[in-house]
């Protein structure tokens, strides 16, 4: 028996549970595809967020090793050991000052997002002057 005359013999009814159980079955394959490839996603930004992490206890742990590098090549320039260690703590001072005004200027920019307020409002209002379908009560009703 050939396709086409299966597919004849088969009622309408048939042929749309067939297709139904079919696109069901095409739809969870998709969510599982989908999962699949979050998981994925997830499992390198876990990773990447591990890597910068370290990083960055690495670039901390550097700080005070570099601190004191600077200091003793100040020293080895013929100024005082106390002064040495005074100009890099003052540098670093001057290094927060300037990133702290930097960051204020950038806080000074940031501004609600009006858009979405007035997008928001707008569908709120719509909203609103929306009246409700009444139904006929069950009394009203044609028996």
């Amino acid at each position: 028996m050939n396709a086409e005359a299966v597919g004849a013999d088969r009622s309408l009814g048939q042929l749309v549970a067939t297709a139904t159980a079919e696109m069901s079955a095409l739809v969870h394959d998709e969510i599982a595809l989908a999962k699949a490839e979050l998981r994925q996603d997830v499992k390198r930004g876990a990773i990447g967020g591990a890597a910068i992490t370290i990083a960055g206890v690495f670039a901390l742990f550097s700080l005070p090793v570099l601190s004191f590098a600077a200091a003793y090549g100040i020293h080895n320039l013929g100024l005082g050991l106390a002064w040495s260690f005074l100009i890099v703590g003052v540098a670093f001072l001057v290094l927060a000052g300037l990133l702290a005004l930097l960051a204020v200027s950038k806080f000074k920019k940031v501004k609600p997002p009006e858009r979405s307020i007035a997008s928001a409002k707008e569908t709120a209002a719509v909203l609103q002057s929306v009246k409700p379908h009444t139904r006929a009560s069950r009394d009203k009703m044609p028996v």
